[in-house]
């Protein structure tokens, strides 16, 4: 992991003890958590929906806060400007964001399929983060990826996928971040799909990227984070735009 991942890893852990105490205050949080799901995740559902109508692939981006856009408004997040990306290169899409604040890999395990009752050409898994800020188990992690990804081949067999990286904070220690990481690129392998670098380098840990919790881009850092998926899924977006063009 690079000095600025680190820097930014760092900076989570603090974060997470904070958001961990948030979280662990009663039922009205859960609760809360609940509904934001719900409505996140029916908001979703129907924007693919809506999309598969139009004839442009439907990019699905399954994540965390981090693909959510926390702090920014909906066209702010990363999906919504590759989105943009993708229309300047010629290659239209419609980018469906499915990111859900605080939620393991675990969780993701469970949403999925709710997520897949709408059609996708492409899903773009960003997972591992809170699990990561929590020092859960690699091993529980990598299953929970290997879940997802099974869920999608299930429910949308013509769906691609593409996988981003993610890190461990350096305070777990060296077999801990090792194993984590290992995660990502023996998922890749196995499943054969592509793996994305770590996406938010040369934005973690830079103050001016990010805001004020330290943690999540803002706009500034959000466009470097939207330049780092888009070199990724750009050749895969290109197949798609052949296959719906009949190309």
């Amino acid at each position: 992991m690079n000095e600025i991942g680190g820097r930014w890893l760092s900076l989570l852990v603090f974060a997470a003890a904070l958001g961990c105490g948030t979280r662990n205050n009663g039922e009205e949080a859960k609760n809360n958590m609940a509904v934001t799901k719900g409505t996140k995740d029916s908001a979703a559902v129907g924007a693919a929906q809506t999309a598969a109508q139009d004839g442009k692939p439907v990019v699905l981006f399954f994540g965390t806060s981090l693909t959510a856009g926390l702090g920014l408004s909906p066209d702010q997040s990363f999906p919504a400007l590759i989105e943009k990306k993708a229309a300047a290169d010629g290659m239209p899409i419609t980018a469906v964001n499915a990111g859900l604040s605080g939620e393991t890999t675990a969780g993701a395990a469970r949403r999925i399929d709710w997520v897949l009752r709408a059609p996708a050409d492409l899903v773009v898994i960003e997972g591992g983060a809170n699990d990561a800020l929590r020092g859960l188990s690699p091993d529980a992690a990598r299953a929970n990826l290997e879940q997802v990804i099974a869920a999608i081949r299930e429910k949308q067999p013509k769906a691609k996928i593409v996988l981003l990286q993610m890190e461990a904070p350096p305070n777990y220690g060296v077999p801990y971040t090792r194993s984590f990481h290992a995660i990502y690129p023996d998922i890749a392998k196995k499943e054969n799909i592509p793996l994305a670098p770590f996406f938010l380098d040369g934005v973690a840990g830079i103050p001016r990227y990010n805001q004020a919790d330290g943690v999540h881009p803002n706009l500034a850092g959000e466009r470097l984070v939207a330049d780092n998926v888009w070199k990724a899924l750009k050749p895969v977006v290109a197949q798609l735009d052949r296959v719906v063009k009949g190309g």
